[in-house]
């Protein structure tokens, strides 16, 4: 099988999980702590890793012991960490999770501003052996790059349109062949519309397949063909949400480059985000093949 590259941000998480948010600032006991590989691009190269695919993540980190970290939990989770780069006078992204009882959680993220944005490093070459290409625009100048020759190669690429994508959003829509927003990002980028009217403003920038994932309320989608859906979320026991959105680019990006049409890829995605809500932190929950399968096969219509 081709590799799948994901261009983006890797991170370190200091998870802690509580009890309750409490209604104002206090001293608050954690039940349980853990550290853990972060970053929406990491977490996504994490599962097609775990789900069995060939993955590289091309990213950065800076030359501390957090960046050391990440590099780590990326190479235990299968992941090619031969394109993230170390800059040593730099600081690796870290954040703090905390989460409650229900699994929602509260993120504070640190990155360092300083991090060199230069892409021309980046092994473009590469691409043209690629079975897609994934980003999560949290590192504009590397997913220009690889957007642009992943395009002239005809490999497909999907984006992470996440909050914090702003005005880019329009520039990247152009070069992105799949859009899978989050709920809030889609609200942002298409307000005053109904889902689908967002859905087809998204479509209308260029791109193949415009989706939507609300947590609870599944996934919606729109294509250029004229076919719509919904994949409704399927029911767990929630222990940490953090890295759902994650999990479900990433094995949507893996049953995409399996050859899955996009009903399929949805149903895969959601199943791989409902299981990794199962543990605490953002890839001790993500599942393996056999595990997907087991669940999937569980739950035929």
């Amino acid at each position: 099988m081709k590799p799948i590259i994901c261009v983006g941000h890797a991170a370190l998480d200091y998870v802690y999980r509580i009890e309750a948010f409490p209604p104002a600032p206090t001293k608050v006991r954690s039940l349980e702590h853990l550290e853990s590989g972060g970053g929406m691009a990491a977490n996504a190269a994490a599962t097609i890793a775990r789900l069995g695919g060939e993955v590289e993540l091309w990213s950065r980190t800076g030359g501390d012991s957090a960046g050391e970290r990440i590099h780590k939990f990326l190479q235990a989770d299968g992941v090619d960490t031969q394109f993230v780069r170390t800059f040593e006078h730099a600081r690796s992204s870290t954040s703090a999770v905390i989460v409650d009882r229900a699994g929602e959680r509260l993120i504070v993220g640190e990155r360092d501003h300083a991090m060199p944005m230069d892409a021309s490093w980046l092994p473009l070459a590469r691409i043209a052996g690629a079975a897609a290409v994934l980003s999560d625009l949290r590192w504009v100048e590397g997913t220009r790059e690889a957007f642009i020759e992943a395009r002239a190669q005809g490999v497909p690429t999907l984006l992470d349109a996440d909050l914090g994508g702003g005005g880019m959003l329009a520039e990247f829509l152009c070069l992105a062949d799949y859009a899978i927003f989050s709920g809030p990002a889609l609200d942002a980028f298409a307000p005053a519309l109904d889902e689908r009217g967002q859905l087809a403003r998204v479509l209308a920038a260029g791109v193949r397949h415009a989706g939507v994932t609300r947590g609870a309320g599944g996934y919606s989608w729109l294509s250029q063909s004229g076919a719509a859906g919904h994949q409704p979320a399927f029911a767990v026991e929630i222990v940490d949400t953090t890295g759902a959105g994650d999990a479900f680019h990433g094995a949507f990006a893996w049953a995409l480059a399996n050859g899955r049409p996009p009903a399929e890829c949805a149903r895969i995605a959601a199943a791989a985000a409902a299981l990794k809500c199962r543990r605490l932190g953002a890839r001790a929950g993500l599942p393996t093949r056999a595990e997907l399968d087991e669940f999937l096969a569980a739950r035929v219509d």
